[in-house]
């Protein structure tokens, strides 16, 4: 058995006070985004672990990519037919996270996700390459599928077929809008006495803001 008992780090980059913060988690989380990718341009700040209840009962986390945030929430893209899909239409309760280790932090959203309109997704996919365009296509997405070469040759011949042509979205793909009811902040400090600054959505659209024990 591998012991990781000593795998151990001081988080002493920030901190995270709430005379510090503004009033919703919206501007905050816009702050942390590009305090993060000013500081790590080569990452990806916009991956994030996106977790759902399964139609088998059993949570399931993936690490898909943020493509849009604004006061209304948050946006991702996806294959309505894919297991993430077809458990958001079971149960719209999801949760986003987000771990930037360069600057010791963690956001962790949960919210209720719904489709978008189908012209926004369609905005978005007409702004994505072909190869991508051409791949939400050809990948029933979480399906079994024989082989490799089943894929690629499926593609190949989804090439020669829109070859010189526009390439629609397939009603099947598209965007899920998640609305978040409470916004968690992490912030990693000395001695595990971690900053965590929670915000909770009110009946009368205020955000009520605590701080929660590391």
């Amino acid at each position: 058995m591998e012991d990781l008992s000593n795998y151990r780090k001081s988080y002493e980059k920030s901190e995270l006070l709430e005379s510090s913060i503004p009033e919703d988690p919206i501007n905050l989380f816009n702050r942390w985004f590009h305090e993060v990718e000013d500081f790590d341009g080569a990452g990806e700040v916009n991956a994030m672990t996106v977790s759902t209840i399964g139609l088998d009962g059993f949570p399931k986390s993936r690490v898909v990519l943020l493509k849009k945030f604004n006061e209304e929430g948050f946006i991702f893209y996806t294959n309505y037919n894919s297991e993430k899909g077809r458990a958001i239409a079971n149960n719209s309760k999801v949760c986003l996270s987000f771990f930037w280790g360069s600057l010791e932090r963690q956001v962790i959203i949960k919210g209720i996700a719904q489709k978008i309109p189908e012209n926004i997704s369609d905005g978005y996919f007409e702004s994505r390459p072909d190869g991508s365009k051409l791949g939400a296509i050809v990948s029933n997405q979480s399906e079994i599928v024989p082989s490799r070469n089943y894929l690629e040759e499926n593609l190949k011949q989804l090439e020669r077929e829109y070859e010189g042509k526009e390439i629609p979205r397939p009603k099947h793909w598209g965007g899920f809008l998640v609305t978040p009811i409470e916004v968690e902040f992490w912030q990693g400090r000395p001695n595990r006495l971690h900053d965590r600054i929670r915000y909770s959505f009110q009946e009368d659209y205020s955000w009520k803001i605590n701080r929660l024990a590391p």
